[in-house]
């Protein structure tokens, strides 16, 4: 068993947590583990991106190959694109629908969405407004989580909630509800794929 995980999005949206849960969750597991991250910039704006490899059996490189990912989790809809050369034929992409225009000459929505529906395995969806509507704006990143969370092998959804709990318990009980309400709302969307 394993899965191979490229997490991809913006500075500040949260993409290092999700690594950060997953991990905690995968190590409670017993699991190997192994995660590069590469960030841009520092600061809000600059492209961020995590490799994240989690497996029964020993893992040899952080680095995920070309061609191998089994997922590519965005919280950006063209940096999921960016990565399009590490997502095994059978892998799946998911992603959030909310553009982050960074960029002076950011594609077109109908560009991006057009691109992505050309992929066999996509979940794509406003998770900005999910979290909105479930935790508040910051929850985006949970949402996210919670709607790769069903094809993340060896991880069940209570070993990512308790790796939630781990990461926000220090933030107190409201934060942790929060996180597990913006979870349990992005694997709702996306469990039965």
């Amino acid at each position: 068993m394993k899965t191979d995980i490229v997490l991809a999005g913006v500075g500040g949206q949260g993409i290092l947590s999700i690594a950060t849960i997953l991990g905690a969750a995968a190590l409670d597991e017993g699991l190997h583990l192994k995660q590069a991250e590469v960030h841009g910039m520092s600061q809000r704006g600059g492209d961020v991106q995590s490799n994240l490899r989690i497996s029964d059996r020993k893992i040899a490189s952080d680095l995920i190959p070309f061609g191998s990912a089994d997922l590519i989790v965005s919280l950006e809809p063209m940096e999921a694109l960016r990565y399009l050369e590490y997502l095994s034929p059978e892998g799946w992409i998911v992603t959030n629908t909310t553009p982050f225009n960074n960029i002076t000459d950011y594609p077109e929505m109908e560009e991006i969405m057009a691109e992505l529906s050309r992929m066999p395995n996509v979940v794509a969806f406003d998770m900005d407004a999910m979290a909105k509507e479930v935790a508040g704006p910051r929850a985006a990143n949970m949402v996210l989580l919670g709607a790769c969370a069903p094809f993340v092998k060896g991880l069940e959804k209570e070993k990512i909630e308790d790796g939630i709990r781990k990461v926000f318990g220090r933030k107190g009980e409201a934060m942790v509800e929060s996180n597990l309400r913006a979870f349990r709302a992005g694997w709702d969307s996306a469990a039965n794929k």
